[in-house]
């Protein structure tokens, strides 16, 4: 997969969150988690172009780690929303999957450019 690809991935993936957020009950459990995974869920994109653009193999490394954490993060808390069925399971399962394979292409990716350093 290449660099334009997950750029592509966690742009949807962040206009997906943004969508689930906006579509969340209005009380205070679904604000504040809502809130929390709007913001790690839209940092995963920005980190990761922010991660392209650096200016040496460290930086490139150091940056995509925090992309890799904060799809961690995100998934944390998509999961807090499914198994308190602040939204139902079920219309959670892609989400949290797409997730899942944003983790791992991320922290693949942080390991590789660890072993360039």
């Amino acid at each position: 997969m290449d660099r334009s690809d997950v750029e592509r991935r966690t742009k949807d993936f962040a206009l997906r969150i943004i969508r689930l957020v906006n579509a969340l009950p209005k009380n205070q459990i679904s604000w504040t988690l809502g809130k929390q995974v709007l913001r790690s869920g839209s940092s995963i994109g920005a980190y990761y172009r922010e991660a392209c653009r650096a200016t040496s193999k460290k930086h490139f490394g150091s940056i995509l780690a925090i992309a890799s954490g904060e799809a961690s993060e995100t998934l944390y808390w998509l999961e807090l929303l499914s198994e308190s069925e602040t939204v139902k399971p079920e219309l959670l399962s892609d989400i949290i999957s797409e997730c899942n394979e944003l983790v791992a292409i991320l922290t693949a990716s942080v390991k590789s450019a660890q072993e360039k350093v």
